[in-house]
């Protein structure tokens, strides 16, 4: 038959036609309801089915679906037992609607649109809640993932992977509208975006309330990020959430719910001391998928490649007396010393040249065994190991990774970061969270090393020890915890904490929780006093919130004790979930069509619903996808699902695609049957690998020594654009060489560079405070000398000298 209307690449029709996407934020939390229409155009009935990602710490609280006039809303069920009816369903000829999370990652759902009759029409609305994440700059991100990438499963892993069908970003066959409306008691200040926006449209004269639209034609190259400003820094708050009147008082839905945001404050005498010790181990992703680029834009540095340059500064900023290693992982790992080094010039040298032969060539994304291997090393008496992951986060077994971390995050902390668009948030996050460390994302036009070098500072601060959580309530008012403890505390980073409160009390009474913890060795403490009268309008958001993070704490415990007969816990978690209407790994919402009187007659066609992914498209760019007859067989990309896999016929390319699970078939896509033509028409332009001109300001980085000063030598006369007898002969003559060319060096960073301050801050404190050991004289001559060589003005105090 001739199809109409929306075609995938295989010319299979797609019933999804569009996603409309509304979100409200209040202050930090965001209500999401997204509504997928379909329609099945094809003279068959059909079972739709999309699998797609959330966020990795969504509350998915509400699913149903609207055939004609008819309203369905889904109920949460025990998975089996929900499959069991949607299977009945169809069988019996109803229509069956089921969404579920996935077994490996809890950022992944399928939604399984069953018995579509032909002709018919059907509007499936998901709603979830979330927190906004803090970033440096206080700002609050919200992130609606629009990209799935495939998930890398190495072969003979147990558990069934979920099938994602993908297509590149450029050929999704629907379309998507997102609309965004912030209201907060403090003014909006602006919203920003690596998407294209409708300007911000502010709703009252206070600028409390404001929305914004995405501009037309979202091309699906991106996940859909947005950055949100209030005009005051974030303060500590309190929102108590009354209980539903449905609900029977003492549980959780029953009673209320406190929300309580932390943001504890250090003394700057803290903040300002960095430690000069610690183990700090840096795990590199060498995957295939990391040779492509960060964003889709032609000719912008690979992802590897931008890592490098991060490891290059890291490794530049370390103190002296620290020890340190470099993993990196693929299908295998690899790294630099069997065990951690002392660093000096030596070992950093070595490292340095490792780690400019590093490319993506090691295969697969396997994390797993590298981590193994690095919990497996003795820890260091008195340096305290600090882990930092580098990952676009394409793992299919995301829970077994993050149950390894939380097993071993007594002895480390961890801090990771997702790359490029489409990485997982369930492992970037969780893999934090459960390491006691801090997540950054960079994604769009984000350069990398501002947002490691924040970290870095975050892990040469003093660790929080002896955190403790105290709560002073009314007589007659009892608190169960939702959260887990709070295990890390860092300056300017929000802790949430949700708790249940039991009893009866008058709406005047007041409250407060104490949270205490030793910081540097000095005992601090920080409190927070908040009214008991319950919040207008927050509908049951708070109970939500507090009810996956009660889930996701569960679950963990259940994965604990896997193999024990003791079914309680996951029990607990079914319960849980089917009374709050919030999803878990051991349950799905269903809901069955059963007004409907005429059974669908004739057998069901299943219809693949296409995710957009970005590594596809970056796997093109990146020449991945090189003439077929040209390419060698990759064995282990992780861009599975549009690549050369496995001991595929060179000749053949869908046979390859084949192999990997694929959905994307080239020899159809190009009707004249030259894939060549083809993959041009694809890609305007290919990801230069190497960059073409040397950074001034990395090649100055490189070149300094780990104690701090640089050398008086052409290279670095180059870097700061003079040649070596300018240097040499303006230098003064009561001046060693290389206090001199450290100064020099600091001149030029104060006066070229100060837009990117934080990347090099560190490594110039490490410089001043070499040259304050050595006691040099004529510092002030130098300055002088120094600006009037290099034409700049900077003063001796702004350098900290």
């Amino acid at each position: 038959m001739d199809c109409c209307g929306l075609l995938t690449v295989q010319k299979e029709p797609v019933p999804l036609k569009s996603i409309e996407v509304e979100v409200e934020v209040r202050d930090h939390v965001a209500t999401v309801v997204s509504t997928l229409n379909y329609e099945n155009k094809e003279d068959k009935p059909i079972e739709a089915v999309f699998v797609f990602p959330l966020p990795g710490d969504a509350a998915v609280c509400h699913f149903s679906a609207k055939i004609g006039q008819t309203q369905i809303v889904a109920e949460v069920k025990e998975k089996q037992q929900a499959h069991e009816e949607y299977d009945d369903a169809l069988s019996s000829g109803q229509q069956a609607f089921l969404l579920e999370e996935s077994e490996q990652s809890p950022d992944i759902f399928t939604l399984s649109v069953g018995s579509l009759p032909p002709g018919e029409s059907a509007s499936i609305r998901l709603e979830y809640v979330t927190e906004l994440a803090v970033q440096a700059d206080d700002g609050l991100r919200f992130c609606l993932p629009a990209v799935l990438n495939p998930r890398y499963q190495p072969q003979g892993s147990d558990g069934a992977s979920v099938q994602v069908t993908s297509v590149p970003a450029s050929l999704v066959p629907y379309s998507l509208s997102f609309s965004v409306r912030v209201s907060s008691p403090r003014p909006v200040c602006k919203i920003e975006s690596s998407c294209s926006l409708d300007p911000l449209q502010y709703l009252n004269t206070e600028q409390t309330q404001a929305t914004v639209k995405l501009a037309e034609g979202h091309k699906f190259d991106r996940d859909v990020e947005l950055l949100i400003y209030y005009k005051d820094a974030h303060q500590p708050t309190a929102v108590v959430e009354a209980g539903q009147a449905s609900a029977e008082p003492g549980t959780l839905m029953g009673d209320p719910v406190v929300m309580l945001s932390l943001y504890p404050e250090f003394p700057q005498s803290v903040t300002s001391s960095l430690a000069s010790c610690g183990e700090f181990v840096f795990l590199l992703d060498r995957s295939g998928s990391m040779d492509c680029s960060i964003n889709n834009i032609m000719h912008q540095e690979t992802r590897i490649g931008s890592a490098r340059d991060t490891l290059l500064l890291l490794l530049k900023s370390l103190p002296m007396g620290c020890y340190f290693n470099i993993y990196s992982f693929g299908s295998s790992y690899e790294h630099i010393f069997p065990k951690s080094v002392e660093y000096s010039e030596t070992t950093l040298e070595e490292a340095l040249k490792k780690v400019k032969e590093m490319n993506a060539d090691l295969g697969g994304t396997e994390i797993l065994e590298s981590l193994k291997h690095i919990y497996s090393q003795t820890c260091i008496p008195k340096q305290p190991r600090q882990l930092f992951v580098f990952t676009d986060g394409e793992v299919f077994n995301t829970k077994e990774v993050l149950d390894l971390v939380k097993k071993n995050s007594g002895s480390h902390r961890c801090f990771s970061f997702g790359i490029g668009e489409g990485a997982s948030s369930a492992l970037i996050n969780g893999l934090a969270k459960e390491g006691g460390g801090h997540a950054q994302f960079i994604t769009g036009t984000d350069r990398m090393q501002p947002k490691v070098m924040q970290s870095l500072r975050f892990a040469l601060q003093p660790a929080v020890e002896d955190i403790s959580v105290t709560w002073a309530l009314p007589k007659g008012v009892s608190v169960t915890d939702l959260s887990p403890p709070i295990t890390t505390i860092f300056q300017g980073q929000r802790s949430l904490i949700y708790a249940q409160l039991t009893g009866q009390t008058s709406e005047a009474a007041e409250g407060s929780v104490m949270v205490k913890y030793n910081l540097a060795g000095h005992p601090s403490q920080n409190q927070l006093h908040f009214s008991l009268k319950p919040a207008q309008d927050t509908g049951l958001t708070v109970h939500r919130l507090g009810a996956r993070t009660w889930i996701r704490s569960l679950e963990g415990e259940e994965r604990e004790n896997e193999g024990e007969l003791d079914e309680g816990v996951k029990k607990k978690v079914v319960d849980l979930s089917v009374q709050s209407g919030v999803s878990s790994s051991f349950t799905a919402f269903i809901a069955v069509n059963k007004g409907n009187n005429e059974p669908i007659e004739g057998p069901l066609t299943r219809r693949n619903v296409p995710a957009p992914s970005f590594m596809m498209m970056s796997c093109l760019q990146s020449g991945y996808m090189a003439a077929p007859q040209m390419m060698p067989c990759v064995a282990y990309s992780a861009c599975a699902s549009f690549d050369m896999v496995g001991d595929c016929d060179i000749g053949d390319s869908n046979a390859c695609y084949e192999g990997a699970g694929a959905s994307f078939d080239m020899q159809e896509y190009c009707d004249i049957g030259d894939t060549n033509a083809c993959y041009e028409d694809l890609v305007c332009g290919v990801v230069e690998d190497k960059q073409i001109s040397t950074d001034p300001f990395l090649e100055l980085v490189s070149l300094q020594k780990a104690s701090g000063c640089w050398l008086l030598d052409p290279a670095l006369a180059a870097a700061l654009g003079k040649t070596s007898e300018e240097v040499e002969n303006t230098k003064p003559s009561a001046v060693k060489q290389e206090v001199w060319a450290t100064i020099l060096a600091l001149i030029w960073l104060h006066g070229f560079k100060m837009e990117a301050k934080e990347e090099w801050e560190l490594l110039a404190m490490k410089a001043v405070s070499w040259l304050r050991a050595q006691n040099a004289p004529c510092v002030a001559d130098c300055v002088e000398a120094g600006n009037t060589l290099l034409s700049y003005s900077v003063q001796k105090d702004a350098m900290g000298l």
